[in-house]
């Protein structure tokens, strides 16, 4: 974990910690109500290592939470470009990374008009449900699997079965500005959250 984190006063909710969550993404969610880092919008608590999300109202009550497929290249980095690379389909093996940090996520539609929460739009970084097409079942036994290392298939995106998304996370985070936190796979997460309170 790294040097200790601020702002630890606000408790996670119960519903959270009965999950049994991570240490590391525990200590997220009591810096992010704590410190009011969110500024009173709904966020999202994603756990690359555990290949899991959690998502918040503007109370802080946990919605829900559920297992998703991450970038199938580690990695807590976006590759230059890689937003525009991702609209001709031409996104490298080893640009397939899900980038960790804070973000400013709004809700909006892909190029197929599907409803995503849009994570980082110039990097085509975008929560969405687990879209139909040839890729649909084995990606569904993926989400099922419970190895975290099972579920880096994506190209980058968060990706949640689609009652996950249509229940919580375009209910509670598709209607407005959110935050989405990616938690590192590489970095500390004491370095990262000691770097935003840095701000």
């Amino acid at each position: 974990m790294g040097a200790a984190l601020p702002h630890a006063g606000t408790a996670a909710p119960a519903e959270f910690t009965a999950t049994r969550p991570s240490a590391q993404a525990r200590s997220l969610v009591d810096w992010v109500l704590g410190s009011g880092d969110a500024k009173g919008r709904p966020f999202a608590v994603v756990d690359k290592r555990a290949a899991r999300i959690y998502v918040f109202d503007d109370a802080g009550r946990m919605v829900g939470q559920s297992a998703a497929l991450l970038g199938a290249t580690f990695g807590d980095h976006t590759v230059p470009g890689v937003g525009a690379r991702a609209q001709t389909g031409d996104v490298g093996p080893d640009e397939r990374t899900t980038p960790a940090g804070r973000f400013e996520a709004v809700p909006g539609r892909n190029d197929k008009g599907e409803h995503v929460v849009w994570v980082d739009y110039a990097s085509a970084f975008a929560i969405h449900r687990l879209r139909p097409g040839f890729a649909y079942q084995a990606r569904a036994t993926r989400l099922s699997t419970a190895q975290a290392a099972g579920k880096r298939v994506s190209w980058g995106c968060v990706v949640v079965p689609v009652a996950f998304y249509q229940g919580v996370v375009e209910r509670v985070l598709g209607r407005s500005r959110s935050v989405v936190y990616v938690m590192p796979e590489h970095a500390s997460l004491g370095t990262v959250i000691h770097a935003l309170d840095a701000r």
